[in-house]
Parts: structure tokens; C-alpha cells; sequence
């Protein structure tokens, strides 16, 4: 029922982000004008952009597969690319993409996968992932304060503020995966200031659950130690990955028929972007994305294209991906765990 009310409520919050985006994008636009500039879009520069979404998709599922050989565990490449497709569907969904893991643990469940299996996997799925933004962020904070004011002067604390909290967030969960003693300790003194202050009730049965994400983190710590090789592949596949969905921006500007900007300008502009919107607690980093888009694209397109750019831009690499993850994600629910028994060939983590 519990599952029931919050899946609710995220559809809720989901169609009230999209229609006042839609709202705020489309507010006072001439739609005649902009589905006549669509018109004169060359659809050929579309279709390798439409690629680029599909190898983002794909390249997480590799991750998945390269992982799970090296945990002893074989499974198709193919069921690997639904579980990656389940992950970015529920992501796109929901506040903060925080439904994606849960579901991809759910699905590789019911595929004989252990549950610690595949915390470990998706974990460091996850600490590569916002890696690759960290290092975006942090490189052109440090060393790029000429494009910054050049380019994202104007939604500079944004971009800021998103560097900010993956920062915080990757150091979270190293410090979770290399020092799960003092994190245990920090948290457990946190919950019981909670408790004094009543803000939790005390329950015995948090605490334990507490124990076993411990227990998670110290076996992705081993793991990491002593697959550090399979670390670094994970990082270059993930970094080729985030930056293939970046590139289908580049695929818009060139539809247009526009030239003169390179391609790893509006490649590093569309990063800014998921590094300024990845950790914002809306599905996709919906409506911030658009205006964001919007301001740090202006002398790129132009005051003419600028939205019909937006909006080939998102549409292929927001609801193109949710489009083509939902539709996986259907046929996931109809194949995964469906098929012959599964043979369980679990390693030693």
C-alpha cells in the first residue's frame, strides 16, 4: 500500500513539474513560428543523436555486465541492457532519480541476482556515475572562471551549487564505502539526536537495518581494493557514456544548419548543464533544465532558434530516453525472471 501511495505521488508530481514546465517554456511563444522553424530541421542529423541516447543506455548496461563477470555471475548483455533501461526509466520519473536503483534491484531479483550482488554493482554504478560529474564540475570551476563568465555567468551559482552537492555527495558515499566504522558512528549519533529531539521515534528495527547497509558498504570496500583495474574500466566506460548523451546537443545545432561553434564547446555547455541539475530534487531536472538551456544556449543558437533548439534538444535527451526506457522497461516486466529457470554461479565478492 506504502508503495502503492508513493508511486501515486510521483506520478502526481511528475505530470504537475512536466505541465508547468510546458507552461513556462510555451507561455506567450508563437507555436506557429516554432513548428514552422521545426519544419526546416534536417531530420539526417537527428538520427545519430538519437544513437547517442540509445549508447547512454547502453553503456550503463555494459557496466552492469562487466561487473557481474567479474562477481562470477553471467547474464545476456541484452538482460543487462533492460535492467539499464528499467534504472534510467524510474530515474527519469521520479525527484532526484531516486526510484532508479530500487527498481534495477527489484528486476535483478527476480533474475536470481542476490540482493548484495547488486547493491555492490549498482553502488559503484553510481559513485562512477556522479564521479564523471564531479570532475566536470570541479575542472571547470577551478580552471575554466573565463568560460564561466563567458558562457554561465548568469546561472553561475547554479552550476556552483550543483558541483557542490555531487561533491558532497560522491564524498558521502567514499567515506561510506572506505570508513563505514565512522560513518556507522555518525549516523547512529545523528539518529539519537533525532530521537532526543523527538523528531523519530526510537526503533531497534532501523538500527539493524543500519547494521546491514554496513555490512553492504564494507563489501564494496573489499571489492573496490582489490578490483581497482575494473574501477578505472568502469570510470572510462561511464565517462563515454555521459558524454555521448551530451553530443546529441551538437547533433541539434548542426539539424539546424548552424556552423561556426565547435563541437566540444556545446558538448562541455550541455555537461554544465547535468552538473547543475543532476542532484535537484525534480524527475530529469525538469523545468530547471529548459531555463537553463535556455539562458546558456542563447549566443549558441541564437535568439531565433534558441527554443526550437531547447526543444529538440530535450526531447532527445530527456523524453527520448524516457520514451525508449519505458518502453524496455514494459518489456522487462514481461521477460525478466520469466524465462527458464536461472542458474545462480555466484563468486566470492
Amino acid at each position: 500500500m506504502e508503495n502503492k501511495k508513493k508511486m501515486a505521488f510521483n506520478v502526481v508530481f511528475l505530470i504537475l513539474v512536466f505541465a508547468g514546465t510546458i507552461y513556462g517554456v510555451f507561455h506567450g511563444e508563437d507555436l506557429g513560428e516554432i513548428a514552422r522553424i521545426l519544419k526546416t530541421v534536417n531530420l539526417l542529423w537527428l538520427i545519430p543523436g538519437f544513437i547517442c541516447v540509445i549508447v547512454f543506455i547502453w553503456g550503463e548496461s555494459i557496466i552492469i555486465y562487466y561487473m557481474m563477470r567479474t562477481l562470477g555471475i553471467k547474464r545476456k548483455k541484452w538482460t543487462c541492457f533492460l535492467f539499464s533501461s528499467v534504472g534510467f526509466f524510474f530515474s527519469c520519473i521520479t525527484p532526484s532519480a531516486s526510484g532508479g536503483q530500487p527498481a534495477q534491484i527489484y528486476y535483478m531479483k527476480k533474475e536470481k541476482i542476490p540482493i548484495p550482488v547488486s547493491t555492490l554493482v549498482l553502488m559503484i554504478v553510481t559513485i562512477t556515475y556522479k564521479l564523471v560529474l564531479v570532475v566536470i564540475g570541479v575542472v571547470v570551476t577551478f580552471f575554466g572562471q573565463g568560460f564561466i563568465h563567458k558562457y554561465l555567468y548568469d546561472v553561475r551559482y547554479v552550476f556552483y551549487l550543483g558541483t557542490g552537492l555531487n561533491v558532497f555527495c560522491v564524498v558521502t558515499m567514499l567515506i561510506l564505502v572506505f570508513h563505514p566504522v565512522l560513518a556507522r558512528t555518525i549516523l547512529v549519533k545523528g539518529m539519537a539526536l533525532l530521537e532526543r529531539m523527538h523528531l523519530m521515534k526510537r526503533k531497534q528495527s532501523r538500527l539493524d537495518r543500519l547494521n546491514a547497509s554496513m555490512d553492504q558498504y564494507r563489501e564494496t570496500a573489499v571489492y573496490l581494493k582489490n578490483h581497482v583495474k575494473v574501477l578505472v574500466n568502469v570510470f572510462g566506460i561511464t565517462l563515454f557514456q555521459r558524454f555521448a548523451l551530451f553530443t546529441a546537443t551538437w547533433f541539434v545545432y548542426k539539424a539546424f544548419g548552424l556552423s561556426g561553434q565547435s563541437a566540444w564547446l556545446i558538448i562541455l555547455l550541455q555537461s554544465t548543464i547535468s552538473v547543475s541539475v543532476d542532484m535537484l530534487p525534480l524527475p530529469g531536472g525538469m523545468g530547471i533544465s529548459e531555463k537553463l538551456f535556455l539562458v546558456i544556449f542563447a549566443p549558441i543558437f541564437g535568439t531565433g532558434l534558441l527554443l526550437p533548439g531547447m526543444i529538440l534538444s530535450r526531447g532527445l535527451g530527456y523524453y527520448t530516453e524516457l520514451l525508449v526506457s519505458a518502453v524496455l522497461t514494459i518489456v522487462a516486466n514481461f521477460t525478466i525472471g520469466k524465462g527458464k529457470k536461472v542458474r545462480e554461479n555466484v563468486g566470492n565478492l
